[in-house]
């Protein structure tokens, strides 16, 4: 890559200024596959059946792609489903705490007994409530989700300042006025941080619903390749995990730059 990458340098100097911030990271890269390889497929230094070698970390990739990238489709479904209804009913309860202090005085107290609690520690109930163990998993993850955005809508909704209530008041804006175009944009800097911490919780509750509940999914397949040493494919349902949230955290942040245009860059991902 780094050959390739030179040539075209010669040709292309933009190529150049536009790869050269990843060189660096290229060359640790080549490094750590030649001793990745060195030490498990070529001097066996280290033991099988855990440590794999990159050979059969690529073939779980050729060989296994059907049931692995199922398991993520089906994972990124019901994530989706938790993490459209989750963020969804806190953003309505935090819009609600904040502007009203009567539903603040009856919320505020279950809210600080129930929130804090593990969300696994649901994890026996909902399946014993609900019908089906997928609707007991959105249920875990939309509560992983549901917390951090109502605490944080709730928050932001609170710091803004009662200036801007009377100035939109005295120009005769209504109650729906205030809430539409003052407290919600306001407060949308900290709405983003509740969707943010909340994506992270919903990643490790996903995964712990999919080990017990689910037939298919990357936790259930986590589970499987450990129950059958398969630790090759263990580490590429990791590798594909990582991927995955990633790829939804760098998404959300492109949506918060994009919606709040004045504060690009100043939260870092």
């Amino acid at each position: 890559m780094l050959l390739l990458l030179w040539l075209l340098s010669w040709m292309a100097p933009s190529v150049a200024r536009a790869t050269g911030y990843w060189v660096p990271w290229m060359l640790v890269l080549a490094v750590w596959l030649a001793v990745w390889e060195t030490v498990t497929a070529k001097l066996d230094y280290l033991p099988l059946p855990f440590f794999c070698s990159p050979q059969a970390f690529l073939e779980v990739f050729t060989d296994h792609y059907v049931r692995l990238f199922d398991c993520l489709w089906r994972s990124m479904l019901l994530h989706a489903k938790g993490y459209a209804i989750g963020p969804f009913l806190g953003f309505i309860s935090g819009i609600w705490l904040g502007m009203s202090v009567r539903i603040g005085y009856w919320v505020h107290p279950v809210l600080r007994l129930i929130g804090p609690l593990p969300t696994t520690a649901w994890i026996s109930l909902a399946f014993f409530v609900f019908p089906s163990s997928a609707s007991a998993s959105v249920f875990l993850i939309g509560l992983a989700c549901w917390f951090p955005t109502t605490v944080l809508t709730w928050s932001g909704v609170s710091a803004v300042q009662t200036a801007y209530y009377d100035v939109a008041r005295t120009l005769g804006a209504n109650q729906r006025f205030l809430v539409l175009k003052v407290a919600i944009p306001a407060a949308l800097p900290h709405v983003f941080v509740g969707l943010f911490m909340g994506l992270g919780s919903s990643f490790a509750v996903l995964v712990v619903a999919e080990m017990l509940g689910v037939k298919s999914g990357l936790g259930w397949y986590l589970q499987w390749a450990q129950g059958w040493a398969a630790y090759a494919n263990m580490y590429a349902d990791l590798f594909v995990m990582a991927l995955l949230c990633s790829s939804l955290i760098t998404l959300l942040f492109r949506v918060r730059d994009r919606m709040l245009a004045w504060q690009k860059g100043l939260v870092q991902w």
